[in-house]
């Protein structure tokens, strides 16, 4: 029964990500979502700064501590091993379904292309921001990556088994493909509003602080697999030299 309870609760919160997933896509370009990112009250651009950088912290704050090896040993302690990743995955869920509706627009104009083919190359790209990071989840294990293997192995009564370096297809011209499709989908609009520019420098940010991280969480578990993959591959910008993670220099995109 144990068993089925853990199936059920990653299942629904594989379920709960994917919504959240879907409205964020929306929510980028004020499309087919109750409340988009330039849509809805506002208020003075003081008190929207406020709010909106204390959200994305919090979002970094929550993805970078409960992504720690410390805090999952700490976590488990009083939750199953097998559900660990499915309460990463649901509280990461929520905390951004949260930021959505919380989000306060300001609607000022930055820039704006009134040509609708320029438009639609930019939606077009977009779009594609979005297809390369979720292409990339499914090269390493987009069921691992999201607790779904962990509890069906669980109901199966096998054990996980340890994880492999591998660099397939698009890690083999960067070490965080994942990253560069996000980058394009905050970034690339047709119309970008100072709500938008702020809520995509902060996520930025955000991303480029998390990539050390887990840079130096892979080189724990890989060892100098990782350390070689490292000085051949580009963290982010493709068809650029890789450069070794040193923790005292900070993380090179390049």
């Amino acid at each position: 029964m144990k068993r089925i309870s853990i199936f059920l609760f990653g299942s629904i919160s594989y379920t709960i990500f994917f919504g959240a997933f879907l409205y964020w896509v929306g929510f980028m370009i004020n499309f087919m979502v109750p409340k988009g990112i330039d849509t809805g009250e506002s208020t003075s651009h003081t008190v929207a700064f406020v709010i909106n950088t204390t959200l994305i912290l919090l979002f970094g704050l929550q993805h970078s501590i409960m992504a720690r090896e410390g805090f999952k040993k700490f976590i488990t302690k009083a939750i199953p091993q097998a559900a660990e990743r499915s309460v990463y995955v649901l509280v990461t869920s929520l905390l951004m379904l949260f930021i959505f509706w919380l989000w306060q627009p300001i609607p000022v104009t930055l820039w704006s292309f009134e040509s609708e083919a320029v438009s639609l190359f930019l939606y077009g790209m977009f779009a594609l921001g979005w297809v390369i990071l979720l292409i990339s989840t499914f090269l390493i294990n987009h069921f691992e990556l999201f607790g779904l293997q962990q509890i069906y192995t669980n109901l199966r009564k096998r054990e996980m088994k340890n994880p492999k370096f591998q660099t397939p297809f698009l890690y083999k011209l960067v070490r965080h493909p994942m990253m560069i499709g996000l980058l394009i989908a905050i970034w690339v609009t047709p119309e970008m509003t100072l709500g938008h520019f702020l809520f995509s420098t902060l996520m930025s940010l955000y991303l480029i602080v998390g990539i050390q991280y887990e840079e130096k969480d892979l080189v724990k578990v890989f060892g100098e697999k990782y350390r070689e993959y490292q000085r051949r591959v580009p963290a982010v910008i493709p068809f650029t030299r890789g450069k070794s993670n040193d923790s005292s220099k900070g993380l090179s995109l390049t």
